[in-house]
């Protein structure tokens, strides 16, 4: 008598993700991006963006990240309430934060929208812009920067994409 498996149902990440509470996904950004990236970025001119919510929205992840900025680094939001989204791939947002990508370039082959408040997005998207990729590294703590300079140049090889020029 052949022994039956019991089959599991298969699990799709963003109909799981949909369902969950989207408060402590936006406290765990929060306090990872305030770790990694605030100390290197926390001299920017952050008061024209200061208490606007945002949200991040990871397509293929169904992942969806709300918050603000304060004087001490990103706060998160409760609530899917957002003055700002910005949505793409996570590849694609792993390569526009290594510098490989253009993020007019995503944004114009609709890569990346942002929806809402638009004028706060670009206003966002310039500030970043405006940040050298070695300056950022060298703000961050060293095992981060060994890992982002080592997952940029794995990156970097991909020939479909379009490398990141002006930094």
């Amino acid at each position: 008598m052949a022994m039956q498996l019991l089959k599991l149902p298969k699990i799709s990440l963003p109909r799981l993700s949909a369902g969950l509470p989207t408060l402590p996904l936006s406290a765990a950004f929060v306090t990872m991006f305030n770790l990694a990236a605030w100390r290197a970025l926390k001299d920017m001119d952050w008061a024209s963006i200061r208490d606007q919510r945002f949200c991040v929205h990871v397509r293929d992840l169904g992942l969806k990240s709300y918050f603000s900025v304060g004087r001490d680094g990103l706060r998160p939001q409760f609530g899917d309430h957002a003055d700002v989204t910005f949505t793409a791939s996570a590849k694609d947002f792993t390569r526009l934060a290594l510098r490989l990508e253009d993020p007019d370039t995503l944004f114009f082959n609709r890569r990346l929208l942002i929806e809402g408040n638009t004028d706060l997005g670009l206003t966002v998207k310039n500030m970043l812009d405006g940040i050298e990729f070695d300056s950022l590294l060298a703000a961050l703590p060293a095992p981060l920067a060994f890992i982002m300079r080592t997952l940029r140049q794995r990156m970097s090889d991909e020939p479909d994409q379009v490398a990141f020029s002006s930094h």
